[in-house]
């Protein structure tokens, strides 16, 4: 079998997938390279992984180009993802009835506002002219995306669960979490992103200003940078929450998973602008109790909610570090507050529930298991049959999730 994946740059979010594909087609997988990787992203401590053996560079001259629309046209599977491959798609399902993928994350962030987007435009419009009724499925790196298509009237019954896949280290957890015996130790939570509005990062200062008046125990580690960290500083500074907050700034990618590993509760805060969020992989798979949104993309595919993680009401994407001022969404810092609270105060149900975050990873949206369940998809497809998986990746998206 031969399989390719067309994409803009290939990151360490797809690597570790097209690894194991390489292996599982016996290496007949080629992922192609549309453009280069942006110097800036070198430059923020992204790898280049352009010379692995797999990876075609289209971009990088005409002969290149030719080799990728004829890869396009001849090999048993293909995946595309993002707006640079759509020619090349296109150029594929008019010369061929090969079984296709498109993997994405939501369409409507933004709501039906994004009917505006010519590059939404266009794709639908291509889907109900030439895909339709042609072998060509949806990859929902998104448990909103298959919603979304339905709503535009795309993929029915055609929309599998997709993602992204971050490295799984084999770790004791048991050895690592706060054991039953140890439960006054002090409870370390985590907090790790860009500072950008629709990241959130008013909400754990609050969260932190509310524990500490009820006079809970805790620490908090924020760590990253960006355009809005002066005043998530000052607001700290204002919620009188410094002795309990640490600003940590950016390190590399391997000491923010050794951190997480020492953390007990990671928070993520993000609203619907996430559309995968890969860092709710790390954090599980490192040990730490998710809390996380219920709006981002990875959320109700990875956590149930109590058993694998913790979910909280997202806050409104027009609170927070506005434009017009700084405020809070009430609502989801209520939610946040309510479940952190019961998080703290029954240590032993948190312990579990760290554990069954690191085994629904480890087992299930592990980068492995996804590149096996996806060869699995494609032979149930090719042989006139639905997806015989169950749960996790390649097993059916619908688009029944719940409001948030």
């Amino acid at each position: 079998m031969t399989i390719a994946f067309f994409s803009n740059f290939i990151n360490h979010h797809q690597k570790l997938v097209a690894d194991e594909l390489d292996i599982l087609t016996d290496y007949n997988y080629t992922f192609v390279e549309m453009l280069p990787m942006p110097e800036w992203l070198k430059k923020g401590g992204y790898s280049d992984f352009s010379y692995l053996p797999y990876v075609l560079r289209a971009w990088e001259n005409e002969e290149s180009m030719r080799k990728a629309k004829d890869l396009a046209k001849e090999v048993d599977v293909a995946l595309f993802g993002g707006n640079e491959v759509l020619e090349l798609e296109v150029f594929r399902v008019r010369n061929t009835n090969k079984l296709t993928f498109e993997v994405s994350e939501r369409w409507l962030k933004r709501g039906w506002i994004n009917l505006l987007s010519p590059r939404l435009l266009k794709a639908k419009w291509y889907y109900h002219t030439l895909f339709r009724k042609k072998a060509v499925y949806k990859l929902c790196s998104s448990a909103y995306g298959a919603r979304d298509e339905y709503k535009l009237f795309s993929f029915k019954n055609r929309c599998f669960k997709w993602g992204y896949f971050t490295k799984v280290y084999n770790l004791d957890v048991e050895a690592i979490r706060v054991l039953p015996h140890q439960i006054s130790a002090t409870p370390t939570f985590m907090w790790c992103s860009r500072y950008l509005m629709w990241k959130h990062p008013e909400l754990p200062l609050w969260m932190a200003a509310r524990l500490k008046a009820k006079g809970y125990k805790f620490v908090l580690d924020m760590y990253g940078s960006g355009w809005i960290y002066e005043r998530a500083l000052k607001l700290a500074y204002q919620l009188d929450v410094k002795d309990v907050v640490n600003f940590c700034g950016n390190m590399p990618n391997e000491q923010i998973l050794a951190a997480m590993r020492k953390h007990d509760i990671f928070l993520f805060t993000s609203d619907r602008n996430e559309g995968w969020g890969a860092v709710a992989n790390e954090a599980m798979s490192s040990g730490c109790v998710l809390v996380a949104s219920q709006a981002i993309g990875s959320v109700p595919f990875l956590v149930e909610d109590g058993i694998t993680g913790i979910t909280f009401k997202s806050s409104h994407v027009y609170k927070g570090f506005g434009r017009f001022g700084d405020t809070v969404d009430n609502d989801a810092l209520d939610s946040l507050c309510e479940k952190v609270e019961w998080l703290l105060e029954h240590p032993i149900e948190r312990k579990q529930i760290a554990l069954n975050g690191y085994k629904t990873i480890r087992n299930i949206w592990s980068p492995a298991n996804a590149a096996q369940k996806l060869i699995q998809l494609i032979e149930d497809l090719q042989n006139g049959r639905d997806t015989s998986i169950m749960e996790g990746p390649c097993s059916k998206a619908t688009p029944f999730v719940k409001k948030y």
